[in-house]
């Protein structure tokens, strides 16, 4: 995939949730959610300040990120389903090459 979204942009691709309960209860397609989470794809090159100033994303390619539920734009790129989402849009970093576990 190529693309390289602009300014505090960021690209994330949906990870799929659980298909059962913890209690082992398969879950439907049709009840099923859309997940919150995502792991980062492309991210742009920073947030342009009143000042002129660009300032760098803290979010990597890799992390994994928690964004709300109606967020950002779903795009189909490459016959692949993605999200794009500004940096504000964003909730926390849970995983992936840029958190502290």
């Amino acid at each position: 995939m190529k693309i390289r979204p602009l300014h505090d942009r960021i690209v994330v691709k949906r990870l799929e949730s659980e298909t059962k309960t913890k209690g082992g209860i398969i879950i439907p397609d049709s009840a099923k959610e859309k997940p919150i989470e995502g792991r980062v794809v492309a991210v742009g090159n920073g947030k342009l300040l009143r000042d002129g100033k660009l300032r760098p994303l803290d979010i990597k390619v890799g992390d994994v990120v928690l964004f709300g539920k109606y967020a950002g734009n779903e795009v189909k790129i490459d016959g692949e389903d993605f999200v794009l989402l500004r940096e504000d849009d964003l909730l926390a970093v849970t995983g992936g090459e840029g958190s502290a576990s």
